[in-house]
C-alpha cells in the first residue's frame, strides 16, 4: 500500500507543477492514508483517491475595474470547486496579492475535509483574487467587488456553491458582492453567500466563529491532559477576526495572551493583550499593529519581524495569520521554551517540517487546521440553515451549536486516531476521518 501512495503522490505532484502549497497539503493527507487502504481496499476502486486530489472544476477569470482616480486595473479571479460529494461547494474568498491558483487549490483541498469533519452537508471549495484591498477606498473596493461578482455569479448558488469571506474579505466585501449578485439575478437568494451583515441575513457569532472554535478545540486538547486555559500563557499570530476572537475567548477562559501581529510586525505585551485597544486599532480604524505599542505602555515591545511572536515562552501557541508562517526553527524554539499545545487557527500555518517536528515531540499536542479552525465554516453552514428557514438564532444558541460541533470534531479526530493506534495524533485522526466520509460518498455516487 505504501507503493500505491507513493505512486499517487508522484502523479499528483507531476500534474500540478509549480504549486508548492497544494503539494504540501496533498502529501500530508496521502501520507496518512496507508493504514486506511489496508482496511478499506475498496478505496482503490474507481481510482477514487486520485479523483479526490483533482478539483471538479477550476474557474479563472479576468477582473477589470476602474479606480477612483480613473485608472484601469486588471486582476485575476479564481474559484476552485473541489468536491461536492457531501453537499454544495462551501469555502471562502481571499483577496490578497499572494493569491494564485496553487494557493486556492490547497485551500479548497483542505476545505473539503474540514467541512467533512463538521458533520454538516457541505462540500469543499475556495476562491479569491490577487486584488489587495488594504489602503483602498470603499469606492475602489466596491468597484472591484462588483466586477468580480459579474463573472463569479454564473458559477454559484445556494445549492451549487456558497462562498464566504477569508483574508481581505469581510462583511463590507460580502455586502458589495451580494448586492451585485442580487442586481444581476433579480433574486434575494440570501443563502448564496455567508458572512453577511446581521441586518440582511447574516448570523450572530459568524465573525467570532473561527477564533472561538479554535479555542474550543484547543480547550479539549488541554482537557485530555487534565488541564485547561486558566493561567496559561498563550501566543497568537495575526490580528484579524480569527486572532482577535481567539484572544477574546482564551481570555474569557483565564488565559494570558501576550502576542499579536500583522504583515508589518508583531507585539509582545507581557501583561496580556488589551483586547479593547486591539479591536479599536484593527477592526475599527484598520490600523497597524505598531500603533498598539504606541498607545499601550512602555512595557509593550514592537518588533518589525512578525514571526517574533514565536520567540516568547508560552504554554499554548495559536498561529492565526497565514500559511507557512511558523517554520521548523520557530517550532524548535517554542518546544525548547516549554510549549504544550499548538493549534492551527489559520490554514496550514506550520511548514511541513515544523508540523512533523510538533507531531514527533513527546509532550506536545498538535491540532491541524482542518480540524481546529472548522468553526468558521461550521457557523457559515448554520447561517445557511437560518437563511433557508427564514429564521434568526440568538447569540448564545448559535455559540452553543458552534461549541457542540467543535467538541464533536475533536472527539472524532481523537477517536479515529485511537482506532488506528495513535491516540494523540490529531493529524492522522483528522485526515482519516475527513477523507473516509468524502470517499464513501464518492463511491456511492459512482464515477463522476
Amino acid at each position: 500500500m505504501h507503493a500505491t501512495i507513493e505512486t499517487l503522490k508522484n502523479d499528483v505532484l507531476a500534474r500540478n507543477a509549480g504549486e508548492p502549497e497544494f503539494h504540501q497539503a496533498v502529501v500530508e493527507v496521502l501520507d496518512s492514508l496507508a493504514p486506511v487502504l489496508e482496511t478499506h481496499p475498496e478505496y482503490l476502486d474507481q481510482d477514487v483517491i486520485r479523483r479526490l486530489c483533482e478539483p471538479e472544476r477550476q474557474v479563472i477569470f479576468r477582473v477589470p475595474w476602474i479606480d477612483s482616480k480613473g485608472n484601469v486595473n486588471i486582476n485575476r479571479g479564481y474559484r476552485v470547486e473541489f468536491n461536492s460529494a457531501l453537499g454544495p461547494y462551501k469555502g471562502g474568498l481571499r483577496f490578497h496579492p499572494t493569491v494564485n491558483l496553487g494557493i486556492v487549490k490547497f485551500l479548497g483541498f483542505e476545505q473539503t475535509f474540514k467541512n467533512s469533519l463538521t458533520g454538516l452537508p457541505i462540500g469543499g471549495g475556495k476562491g479569491g483574487s490577487d486584488f489587495d484591498p488594504h489602503g483602498r477606498s470603499d469606492r475602489d473596493i466596491m468597484a472591484f467587488c462588483q466586477s468580480f461578482m459579474t463573472e463569479l455569479y454564473r458559477h454559484i448558488g445556494e445549492y451549487t456553491d456558497v462562498p464566504a469571506g477569508d483574508i481581505g474579505v469581510g462583511t463590507r466585501e460580502i455586502g458589495y458582492m451580494f448586492g451585485q449578485y442580487k442586481r444581476i439575478t433579480n433574486r434575494f437568494e440570501s443563502g448564496v453567500l455567508t458572512g453577511k451583515g446581521l441586518s440582511w441575513g447574516g448570523s450572530l457569532v459568524r465573525p467570532e466563529a473561527t477564533g472561538y472554535g479554535t479555542i474550543f478545540f484547543a480547550r479539549e486538547m488541554l482537557a485530555t491532559q487534565g488541564e485547561d486555559f486558566d493561567g496559561k500563557r498563550v501566543s497568537v499570530s495575526g490580528s484579524g477576526n480569527v486572532a482577535i476572537y481567539a484572544i477574546e475567548k482564551a481570555q474569557e477562559l483565564g488565559a494570558v495572551v501576550v502576542t499579536a501581529s500583522d504583515s508589518k510586525g508583531s507585539i509582545y505585551d507581557p501583561d496580556g493583550i488589551d483586547l479593547d485597544l486591539l479591536k479599536q486599532i484593527k477592526l475599527k480604524e484598520r490600523g497597524r499593529i505598531s500603533e498598539y505599542a504606541d498607545r499601550r505602555s512602555n512595557r509593550v515591545e514592537f518588533h518589525e519581524n512578525r514571526n517574533d511572536v514565536w520567540q516568547v515562552p508560552v504554554d499554548v501557541a495559536l498561529p492565526c495569520a497565514t500559511q507557512n508562517e511558523l517554520d521548523v526553527h520557530a517550532a524548535q524554539t517554542l518546544i525548547n521554551n516549554g510549549l504544550r499545545v499548538v493549534a492551527e487557527g489559520a490554514n496550514m500555518p506550520l511548514t511541513a517540517d515544523a508540523a512533523s517536528l510538533m507531531r514527533e515531540t513527546e509532550g506536545v499536542l498538535f491540532g491541524p487546521a482542518k480540524a481546529v479552525n472548522a468553526g468558521g465554516v461550521a457557523t457559515s453552514a448554520l447561517e445557511m440553515q437560518q437563511n433557508a428557514s427564514r429564521d434568526r438564532w440568538t447569540f448564545d444558541y448559535t455559540e452553543t451549536r458552534l461549541e457542540e460541533i467543535m467538541v464533536d470534531v475533536h472527539e472524532t479526530c481523537r477517536a479515529t486516531a485511537q482506532e488506528y493506534g495513535a491516540p494523540s495524533d490529531y493529524v492522522l485522526g483528522a485526515n482519516i476521518a475527513g477523507v473516509t466520509k468524502v470517499v464513501d460518498a464518492m463511491i456511492a455516487q459512482g464515477l463522476v
